[in-house]
């Protein structure tokens, strides 16, 4: 063994980072993970296409999936990145030889444009979601490829940022940015007609699945299969021809020997395979999924879940890490979050400014954590007075994608597209208008199943949203108890603007819940006798002991009320400067948990019907 050889053999082999399938409700057996070590370089006055970075060499390396503000993307850079471009060579395996290709980016910050050997594959704009790209006719199986991206993510203008910060640091509840790929990047081999991601909606009260199957074009002599099956065996099975309908609803039938709900006590999740069938019965697509009964429902000003009333304590969650910013640093992570809210009486979360990745969503099906999906919408803020907002057409086009991706996880129990949108009601119709009503009236069109915020906290423009919330930072627990008792004479607690102004259409009887308060500002530094570091509400308590009464009493408002059908406590974890978390940012001890879990866990009025 030569020099070479023996440091090649003695050089350790680091994993490929995030190399766990990425799409778990919607599995194919073959597919290619591009994460790992790529080519890059950082345009910063986005002049690289000009300049001829398209074919030029890359003068740097980045770790992929991680974004390059990170420590674990190895690049660390914290300044503004107008553009960034990434090249890697990849191979598809010669076994491919006759299928289509398709080439998946799970997210991308913001604006993204994909060459294949220095010819345009496709464009996608949107940090937040995903896309895919048909590549099959630009490369060829056996032989080796490459793949250029470029992402823009401009410091200016409307543009859908969620928590990332438009000064150079983070300051109150801003954080570092995270640009370019910060999600798995992905081959998968697919036949010419194959299987389109399907909808699946469980429907309760007639105890079956309803499956949608759409398919990537028409062929009359296919067929598409929907079997279900539990721990037992196979529950049920339907199938349609293509014939006559492009994207077929099948019908599965759960017999009441079979029928098991899926709840935050039993989280249970019945296996789906679908198969797409040619003429002669023979397989041409297989994929494999997952499928949960359960039901959301509003009667009244209640929110049931399976007929029931369960009191939804909630925190928020904004999904970030020191390390990997909104880029979990491994699976384990997504795991370790859900758990630690659960330790604390928790029994679900906010998903606040950011659109989890789809591994979060699996793991909270699995763990029966009920969710809130919402969007990273911060960022539409471009000035001041009656159209200080102005969110674009892509908040739109992006919130359906969206809708798309998430729709068959049954943890996700309702749908937020905006957050604390502030702007004074006036007497002409508004872009956060058109903008509010448009991101409402297509989340109704996407889905009948899940009750809608039309916008969380602040402006509320949809007279009949399904669901009413205020958030509400005050600390001292009897004056915040004193603004939550309207509730009962139909005159809730809703947020103005600080002059008075009126930020939303009136409360018109849906139900209601304050979706963010808390927020309370600890270091437990200050115990020690130093002054608490970083940003929160309000004052910070002198001592962890007050600390829990100020906790205990602002609970203790929310659960007391019979009205209110749940709550959001801010937050999860400290997250940078903000230290207001229930945990640490690095996810160690900060509080007695057992002590959150114990004033949390009394019964709810409204759960007992009071």
């Amino acid at each position: 063994m030569n020099v070479a050889t023996m440091q090649a053999a003695e050089t350790p082999v680091r994993p490929m980072p995030r190399a766990e399938y990425p799409r778990p409700q919607f599995v194919r057996e073959r597919w290619l993970c591009l994460n790992g070590t790529w080519r890059f370089e950082i345009d910063q006055a986005d002049s690289g296409y000009e300049r001829g970075l398209l074919e030029a060499e890359l003068s740097g390396e980045i770790t992929v999936p991680f974004a390059p503000e990170s420590q674990l993307s190895g690049v660390g850079v914290t300044d503004f990145l107008e553009a960034v471009w990434y090249r890697r060579s990849a191979t598809v395996p010669a076994d491919w030889a006759g299928e289509r290709v398709l080439l998946h980016f799970q997210a991308v910050d913001h604006d993204a444009t994909v060459w294949i050997d220095g010819v345009e594959a496709g464009r996608h704009r949107g940090g937040f979601t995903g896309f895919s790209l048909d590549i099959t006719d630009l490369i060829e199986p056996g032989r080796q490829f490459d793949i250029t991206v470029r992402a823009r993510d401009s410091r200016g203008g409307s543009q859908a940022r969620g928590k990332q910060s438009t000064r150079y640091h983070g300051y109150e509840a801003f954080y570092q940015r995270s640009t370019g790929i910060w999600q798995t990047v992905w081959l998968e081999p697919v036949p010419k007609v194959h299987l389109k991601r399907a909808k699946i909606t469980p429907d309760l009260s007639g105890s079956r699945f309803l499956v949608t199957v759409p398919v990537s074009s028409a062929a009359a002599a296919l067929r598409v299969q929907a079997v279900i099956s539990d721990e037992a065996g196979e529950v049920a099975r339907a199938e349609a021809a293509l014939d006559i309908d492009g994207a077929p609803v099948l019908v599965l039938p759960v017999p009441a020997g079979r029928r098991r709900v899926w709840s935050p006590a039993d989280p249970h999740l019945y296996d789906l395979r679908l198969e797409l069938r040619g003429g002669e019965g023979e397989l041409v697509d297989e994929v494999r999924s997952y499928a949960g009964l359960r039901s959301v429902s509003i009667d009244g000003r209640a929110v049931l879940i399976n007929g029931e009333r369960v009191f939804q304590r909630l925190v928020l969650d904004q999904g970030w890490y020191p390390d990997g910013l909104m880029t979990a640093p491994d699976d384990a992570a997504l795991v370790r979050d859900i758990e630690l809210a659960l330790q604390a009486g928790f029994n679900g979360a906010r998903l606040h400014q950011k659109v989890f990745e789809e591994r979060f969503l699996y793991h909270a099906d699995r763990l029966g954590y009920l969710v809130w999906g919402e969007f990273g919408d911060w960022g539409a803020r471009v000035g001041s007075g009656p159209e200080g907002q102005q969110p674009t057409a892509s908040f739109i086009t992006q919130w359906l994608e969206v809708l798309e991706r998430d729709h068959s996880h049954p943890a996700i129990i309702g749908w937020c597209p905006l957050n604390e949108t502030f702007q004074p009601l006036g007497d002409r119709i508004t872009t956060l208008d058109d903008v509010t009503l448009g991101l409402f009236l297509a989340t109704k069109a996407a889905d009948l199943s899940r009750p809608v915020i039309d916008a969380s906290g602040y402006s509320h423009r949809v007279i009949w949203t399904d669901v009413y919330d205020s958030h509400n930072y005050e600390q001292e627990p009897d004056l915040f108890a004193k603004a939550m008792a309207g509730l009962a004479d139909g005159t809730p607690y809703v947020n103005r603007a600080p002059d008075g102004t009126t930020w939303s259409k009136p409360y018109a009887g849906q139900p209601y819940f304050c979706s963010e308060f808390g927020g309370i500002l600890w270091d437990p530094a200050r115990d020690r006798g130093r002054d608490a570091e970083g940003w929160g509400y309000g004052t910070a308590p002198r001592t962890e002991e007050e600390w829990y009464e100020r906790f205990a009493g602002l609970v203790d408002a929310l659960l007391g009320n019979p009205l209110m059908f749940g709550y959001c406590f801010t937050q999860l974890t400290d997250v940078f400067q903000e230290r207001n978390g229930v945990y640490r940012f690095d996810r160690g001890c900060k509080l007695d948990v057992s002590r959150i879990r114990a004033i949390q866990s009394r019964p709810a009025a409204y759960e007992l019907g009071d």
